[in-house]
């Protein structure tokens, strides 16, 4: 009796190992399903011809042609949003009753900008044949140098789950971050003497220093921020680090260089009251 006992639990054991390996199996097949990429057209036409062996060389010439002509897409359209995608992945969470619920991760980069999202997407098939699409949760990460001046707006973005606020604002950050980098670039070659750029062309900080006044230094600062709400704006502030013995001095004429700083920026954009300022040093 103990060895029909034995024999029944071991059977019962060897039934619910194969159930679970059938549930696993069948979970890997969906996967699978999931992440192909549908094939349409002429792309789908010269695969056929060539798994059927009938004009192979001249089906994988075409074949050939249509991966340049997509890759060449995929050029002008980085070039057209400022996104290059490193890696694309889904996987299916939920697939029953009209509903279909994805996991989808992206990594890439806007300019220097690297990050990746990760959001759950439900489709939902209407009666009607509509089908609706919203992100259910997404969890962004950026790198550690720009979270300081991002982290705010992730943080609202991943409570608002708006992945179209998301790479808009990252894209307009990303622009006037690289047009302060120019900015401070083109001046520290062409006023080499007067600027330096202690934190490179990417820091938020360029020094400028009198050729005859090695304790004067002015520093300006400018920086660009995310709001909570996806606005971004850029704010330079002109800061003095002057001797004691200078400003005992003459102390009015320093204390009102960030105010003329200012006028000059509201009258002249940027780069040109940077270019006045730099000018009037090296005079």
């Amino acid at each position: 009796m103990e060895n029909v006992d034995e024999v029944s639990v071991l059977q019962g054991q060897v039934q619910r190992l194969q159930a679970e390996v059938s549930a696993l199996q069948a979970q890997q097949q969906h996967g699978r399903r999931d992440g192909t990429l549908p094939l349409t057209g002429r792309l789908q036409d010269t695969l056929a011809e060539v798994c059927g062996g009938a004009g192979g060389e001249e089906a994988l010439s075409r074949l050939r042609e249509e991966v340049q002509e997509l890759e060449r897409d995929l050029h002008r359209q980085t070039e057209l949003n400022g996104f290059s995608l490193s890696s694309c992945s889904s996987r299916s969470l939920q697939h029953g009753g009209g509903v279909l619920v994805q996991q989808l991760c992206i990594a890439g980069s806007c300019s220097e900008l690297d990050f990746q999202v990760e959001f759950q997407l439900t489709s939902d098939l209407k009666e009607d044949q509509r089908c609706e699409r919203k992100v259910t949760e997404l969890n962004v990460v950026m790198d550690a140098s720009d979270q300081q001046a991002l982290s705010s707006f992730v943080s609202g973005v991943e409570e608002s789950r708006d992945l179209l606020l998301f790479f808009r604002s990252l894209r307009t950050f990303s622009e006037r971050c690289n047009d302060r980098r120019r900015t401070f670039q083109h001046f520290q070659e062409k006023y080499p003497a007067v600027v330096s750029l202690p934190g490179g062309c990417g820091s938020e900080v360029m020094t400028l220093h009198h050729p005859e006044l090695p304790g004067c230094v002015l520093l300006v600062h400018w920086s660009v921020e995310v709001s909570r709400e996806g606005g971004v704006t850029s704010e330079l502030d002109l800061l003095t680090k002057i001797p004691e013995t200078a400003l005992q001095m003459d102390s009015r004429a320093v204390g009102g260089a960030a105010e003329a700083f200012q006028s000059l920026l509201r009258i002249l954009g940027p780069e040109a009251a940077l270019e006045s300022l730099i000018q009037a040093i090296s005079a």
